[in-house]
Formats: structure tokens, C-alpha cells, sequence
């Protein structure tokens, strides 16, 4: 990485110019191991879907049935991902790690189900230990599969209703703040559905020891998206290969990687903040920067997939621009 910063003060334009580009320039060269890096080629966005038990308390208007109609949707190639990944140049693979109903599997879905969605969070535990180890190997096999079938940066993206109530119990209980702050609106509820999601947030959180196990965490309160995200990030963190995150469910299944193994996060960078208030906390926790602030809250992978070009641009800029040396340039 000193390098690579050597080579950005030598580069045709004022230090720190190009802001933020310059620092994921370093970064990429750090994960690589080489300076300058090699330009991202081949971008895949992992989308993990899951069911949410929590559904049947009532924190979010939208019934569960729409989980496995958007992993069709996916697999037709028409949801908001598919159309800004075909932009950015990437493919779009869909693990079913959870999806309450049987999905088909075909070279787009891939089967990967661990359980049949978790169980209801404010009633109890999401899933046993056990579920919640097997999801993160789950994750970390599909990084594995995806490396291996040649994508050089990966991107994440989730589809599950009643994920952001599962994310915001995550975010809460690994940040240490209170439920209030970290609880949004998700698909857009109004203030009493709020009010009572955010209690169901509290109440499930306060079961949760401090200081417990990442993986006690997460089968408390957390969904099986979760868990394989935090997989795709180790995983991709064993490859040295970069992650580009999406929101907030990203977000806090990348405070669960963090928790198991602090040094994956290097690798990852944040493709955009999203307008949930947790979003902006796991971030600060995380010690990332968004590199889009565009109000996005859809999740799927869309605000990571916004940011792939940003991270090539960045990979491009160090290894192309002409020095002042060799552009004769005084200085």
C-alpha cells in the first residue's frame, strides 16, 4: 500500500485530488498485493434470499410469497439488479439460502437452502447454532465457486421480507445502540407499523448476552442472508479478492465477518449508504465510506452494482496516469 500512495503523489494532478477514488485505488493495490493493482474484470453480484419468520409479527405490510416472486424475477432478468448490473457489465447469481418455498435451480438460482426461513425472532431464537455456522460455510463456498469460475470482484445483494428487522437486531446488539436509532422503515411502513418493529427490535436484542458469540448472534436474531453474506466476505477475503457492499443488510452481516475475523473487512468496500438509519452506524463501525449517497433503499445488490465503476475507475487511474516524470511535467 506505501507504493501505491508513493504512486498517487507522482501522479499528473494535485494530492488528493480525485477525493475518494484515491484511497479505494490504495486499498484495491493493498488486497491485491500489487501496485498497481489489477483492473477488476469480471463482476458477479451474489444476491442471498431468505425468508424472515418475524413476518407473522407484523413489521411489514408486504406478505412473505414475495420473497420467491422476486427470486423469479431475478431469474427472468427483470428486477432493478439485473437492469443495472447488465449496465455495469456484471452477471447476477441468486443463492437460495433460505426462500420459505422450493426454488427450481438453474445456472441464475442457485440451491443452497439451509432451512426453510428462520423462525419468528420475536418469539424466540431465528435458527439453532448449528444453521447459523452452516449458512457462513454456505457463504463462503459460493465466494469459493464464484472465484473459481473467474470473477475478480464480487457484489452483494440480498432479497428477503423482513430482512431489515433482522439487520437492524444485528446492528443494534454488535454496535451497542439502541434500537430506536438503528430501526427504519424498510419497504416504506408508516409510523405506528415503525413504532412497533422498533419495540420488537428492543425486545429480541435484549436476549442477546453481551459479549455473545458472533454465531450465538446470529441465530438469535439474525436471517440466513445474513450469515451467507458474512460467508461471501470471508471467503472472498481468503481469495484476496475485493467485495463491494451493498446496504444495510450488507452492512450488518458485515459487522458479523468483522466480529468473527476483524481483517476480512479490508477487503470490502461500501457501494453506497443507505437511507435506513443503521446503515449509517454499521458503516462508522465498519471504518467504510460510501462511495454513493443516492437515498437508495431497495436492496437486491443495486447501490453496490452503482459503485462498480467507480472501484474499476479507481484501479484504472492508478495503473494509466502518466507520472510527472514521465510526462515531463515540472514540479
Amino acid at each position: 500500500m506505501d507504493a501505491a500512495r508513493s504512486r498517487q503523489g507522482s501522479l499528473t494532478k494535485p494530492p488528493g485530488s480525485l477525493g475518494v477514488l484515491e484511497e479505494v485505488s490504495v486499498r484495491l493495490a493493498g488486497i491485491a498485493g500489487a501496485c498497481p493493482p489489477p483492473r477488476p474484470q469480471r463482476a458477479v453480484v451474489a444476491v442471498f434470499a431468505a425468508d424472515h419468520g418475524v413476518v407473522a409479527s407484523g413489521v411489514t405490510p408486504w406478505p412473505q410469497e414475495v420473497t420467491t416472486a422476486m427470486v423469479e424475477n431475478f431469474r427472468a432478468g427483470g428486477a432493478a439488479v439485473n437492469v443495472l448490473a447488465r449496465e455495469a457489465g456484471a452477471d447476477v447469481v441468486v443463492v437460495d439460502i433460505g426462500v420459505a418455498s422450493d426454488v427450481k435451480e438453474d445456472e441464475v438460482v442457485w440451491a443452497r437452502k439451509v432451512r426453510p426461513g428462520t423462525a419468528d425472532l420475536s418469539a424466540g431464537p431465528a435458527m439453532t447454532r448449528a444453521e447459523a455456522a452452516a449458512a457462513v460455510g454456505t457463504g463462503i463456498r459460493v465466494a469459493d465457486d464464484l472465484v473459481r469460475r473467474g470473477y475478480d470482484v464480487l457484489a452483494t445483494g440480498d432479497m428477503g421480507i423482513g430482512n431489515t428487522t433482522a439487520s437492524a437486531c444485528l446492528i443494534a446488539h454488535l454496535t451497542g445502540r439502541p434500537a430506536a436509532g438503528i430501526t427504519g422503515r424498510g419497504t416504506g411502513i408508516d409510523d405506528v407499523m415503525l413504532a412497533h418493529k422498533t419495540a420488537v427490535v428492543a425486545a429480541a436484542v435484549a436476549r442477546v448476552p453481551a459479549g455473545a458469540d458472533p454465531l450465538d448472534v446470529l441465530a438469535e436474531v439474525g436471517g440466513l442472508e445474513h450469515a451467507g453474506l458474512a460467508g461471501l466476505v470471508l471467503g472472498a477475503a481468503a481469495h484476496r479478492v475485493p467485495v463491494v457492499l451493498d446496504g444495510v443488510i450488507a452492512g450488518a452481516a458485515a459487522l458479523v465477518a468483522q466480529a468473527l475475523a476483524p481483517a476480512a473487512v479490508d477487503h470490502c468496500f461500501a457501494g453506497h449508504r443507505s437511507v435506513e438509519p443503521g446503515h449509517a452506524t454499521a458503516l462508522a463501525t465498519l471504518g467504510l465510506r460510501p462511495l454513493v449517497d443516492l437515498d437508495l433503499r431497495l436492496g437486491e445488490g443495486s447501490g453496490a452494482v452503482l459503485a462498480l465503476p467507480l472501484v474499476r475507475s479507481a484501479s484504472a487511474v492508478l495503473r494509466d496516469m502518466a507520472t510527472f516524470d514521465s510526462a515531463g511535467i515540472p514540479t
